[in-house]
């Protein structure tokens, strides 16, 4: 069979037009895929068919390009990552245009990655996944497990879930299994997540008090769907990052039924013996209760197990 674009240059030089012309109609017209739009539409004419050749052909020769597909970044196609769908335009044949697989697929990565955000964390950390998690380790498994579980249990009803608190030695994943549960959360549901390496934010913060831009970094924090707060209890404590900064972040979470998840190097209590003390303050036992109270009480603690891999 003839190629369909010597048709055409066929009918630029004259050359028996219109035997060329039925010729190129009678080829376009056995392509499947336009066979089976005219079957479905008996009530498109001869004349309406004639006068769409031209997008008939840009139609077979596209989906043809697509049956060849030479990747995204390379695709021949007028409009990069979409194929031609044939359309009946009240009793004309036209072109409609849908996003192939695999510029949905990129675009759906991007979303992902704008859904997925981070203060102070490694980029690393934001593309892990469950299948990327060394589980060989069983000191692990019950974190993994765990892990699990709140996605499951958030995807179900985001409004009862409980937050997840990984305490656990230096270097032995547990940032990067929070990592896991942003993109899961992402891919499934197209859930915004945020990650917050909690002793940077918080020397952020207080150098925010200057420029006054305190309440809208802290309306970020209180805001996000899911929060991570990465190695809670490496910070320096004052009074006022306890009370005003993380006391206030995490009234406003419970209140409207936002999960909080954690990554520590403590316990629970700790977490508490740390929030107690203060350099100007001194011990203050029932202030650092208070805040344990909403930690405690909004999150399930699991220890994780394993060698330091830092």
């Amino acid at each position: 069979m003839k190629p369909i674009h010597s048709f055409f240059n066929d009918l630029r030089a004259g050359n028996k037009m219109q035997a060329q012309w039925e010729e190129l109609t009678n080829t376009l017209h056995r392509h499947p895929a336009v066979r089976d739009f005219a079957e479905k539409n008996p009530n498109i004419d001869a004349d309406a068919w004639v006068r769409s050749q031209s997008r008939i052909y840009q139609f077979v020769q596209e989906r043809d390009h697509c049956t060849r597909c030479p990747g995204l970044d390379q695709c021949p196609n007028m409009m990069k990552g979409y194929r031609p769908e044939l359309m009946n335009d009240k009793g004309t044949p036209s072109l409609t245009f849908s996003p192939c697989p695999l510029l949905a697929e990129r675009e759906a990565r991007r979303r992902q990655s704008e859904l997925i955000r981070s203060y102070y964390v490694p980029m690393d950390i934001l593309s892990a996944t469950f299948g990327s998690i060394d589980k060989r380790e069983s000191g692990r498994i019950d974190a993994i497990v765990a892990a699990g579980d709140f996605v499951k249990a958030y995807l179900e009803n985001p409004l009862q879930t409980k937050g997840l608190y990984l305490c656990g030695q230096f270097g032995i994943g547990k940032t990067f299994l929070m990592g896991a549960i942003m993109n899961a959360l992402a891919r499934r549901k197209h859930i915004a997540s945020l990650i917050v390496y909690v002793p940077d934010f918080f020397r952020e913060i207080k150098g925010a008090i200057q420029d006054n831009t305190v309440d809208a970094k802290l309306d970020v924090l209180k805001k996000t769907p899911v929060l991570i707060l990465d190695d809670i209890g490496a910070e320096t404590i004052t009074p006022w990052v306890r009370d005003e900064v993380l006391g206030s972040i995490l009234q406003y979470r419970m209140m409207d039924h936002l999960p909080t998840l954690y990554t520590s190097n403590f316990n629970y209590d700790e977490l508490e013996d740390h929030f107690s003390y203060s350099q100007k303050s001194g011990v203050e036992h029932v202030k650092a209760k208070r805040l344990m109270e909403r930690i405690r009480h909004f999150t399930k603690l699991v220890k994780m197990e394993g060698e330091n891999r830092r």
